[in-house]
């Protein structure tokens, strides 16, 4: 196979997205993507990608790894590595597309048709049109029947107990939720008050109030606490039994993780901020963690992700995927959820599945009584709307040799 064309789209309603588009010497297309850092992953994809892949005979997935592989200053998830994921998940999408199999098939077949999901109660536009990860872009509606029936953010703030009813009413009996990040901002992540902490747990009281134990409820923290700061959190969170906390401090230091996972009675869940399956080898092998979470936009690509989750596997540790960002990484996870044998459970955002996500591709992952089968048809199983590429606000750029 040689790679004839990269060509990538940035549209400025959706400005933490990118998508990138492989072409073949027989014309066939596989589609990839990545979230946040959208303009610097273009320049580099067409910058230091395109030199080095398109003409090359014979590329494969895994030959493209290794000529991609990143060298000096690009260790973390930074550009370099999310446009390097996006690059992967096109080539297995375009895999999929010459061979007439799914990725899920690619990677050896699956061991479930379907995979549990849990929702991560955002809101329509959470992180969909500023940039950076803050509560000044959660996009909070003045009221939510401005936007639609799942404005989830706001929902967990005000009315925690409904949302966990109406998420049961989908055969949905797993829900994500972060209220203490404003304090953490207040505080940079050094200290929370006891009048935070009754106010931060307030949701979790109303979920159990109003729907018992029928809900597993997640915490997310976004790597925003001290340790000191975290382990109050959990204290605090005691009576209403939560299943996991998640990056309760910020994974730069393993010590530290695997010191609060010693103390706590939480399964700790990290981290969709690593990448590498050298960065989560560690991880592993510190005893930091109970569930391994990983990104495919920005871990390194399906084939960083599968070789973590056999990682995983190997220490009798169960993977979670995450995906929070765009539709692409969503129907790539659901291809990996299918086939990995440790995979947990796979996340969703009802918001954008049933919104914004409708507007960018044809087709999407399928729910069923709570849980996701893949997109069917060949690759990923999904495409661009193609109406997209002539939108008014598109950045589209071609690389050719």
């Amino acid at each position: 196979m040689k790679i004839t064309s990269i060509e990538t789209l940035r549209l400025a309603e959706f400005p933490n997205l990118i998508w990138v588009l492989l072409q073949d010497d027989d014309g066939n297309r596989g589609l990839g993507e990545t979230f946040m850092q959208a303009e610097a992953v273009e320049a580099y994809l067409h910058e230091t990608v395109a030199p080095k892949l398109l003409g090359v005979e014979a590329v494969s997935v895994e030959s493209a790894r290794l000529l991609l592989r990143p060298y000096i200053g690009a260790q973390a998830a930074g550009a370099e590595i999310r446009g390097n994921s996006a690059i992967d998940i096109a080539l297995w999408d375009l895999w999929g597309k010459r061979t007439g199999q799914s990725v899920a098939d690619l990677l050896g077949g699956r061991v479930r048709d379907s995979i549990r999901t849990y929702n991560t109660c955002a809101g329509y536009q959470y992180i969909r049109a500023s940039k950076g990860q803050a509560s000044s872009n959660w996009g909070l509606a003045a009221e939510a029947s401005e936007t639609g029936p799942f404005e989830d953010l706001q929902a967990f703030l005000e009315d925690a107990g409904t949302l966990a009813e109406s998420l049961l009413d989908q055969n949905i009996s797993g829900m994500k939720i972060w209220p203490f990040d404003t304090y953490a901002e207040a505080s940079h992540g050094a200290s929370i008050t006891p009048a935070q902490l009754r106010e931060g747990c307030e949701p979790f009281r109303k979920i159990r109030d109003k729907v018992g134990d029928h809900m597993q409820i997640m915490l997310e923290c976004h790597s925003l606490w001290s340790l000191p700061a975290a382990r109050d959190i959990v204290q605090a969170l005691q009576p209403y039994d939560i299943y996991w906390i998640e990056d309760p401090v910020r994974i730069n230091n393993l010590h530290a993780l695997a010191d609060l996972r010693s103390k706590i009675n939480v399964k700790v869940t990290v981290s969709e901020t690593m990448a590498t399956r050298e960065q989560f080898a560690a991880l592993i092998q510190s005893a930091a963690v109970d569930i391994v979470m990983l990104d495919l936009g920005w871990c390194g690509g399906i084939s960083e992700a599968k070789a973590i989750a056999g990682m995983a596997e190997a220490a009798q540790l169960p993977i979670a995927p995450h995906d929070c960002t765009g539709p692409v990484v969503w129907a790539a996870s659901c291809q990996l959820a299918v086939n990995a044998p440790n995979t947990l459970i796979q996340e969703s955002v009802r918001a954008f599945y049933t919104g914004w996500y409708t507007e960018l591709v044809d087709q999407l992952p399928e729910l069923t009584n709570g849980a996701l089968a893949p997109a069917a048809g060949d690759g990923l199983g999904i495409s661009l709307l193609p109406q997209l590429f002539q939108r008014s606000d598109a950045t589209h750029r071609l690389s050719t040799r």
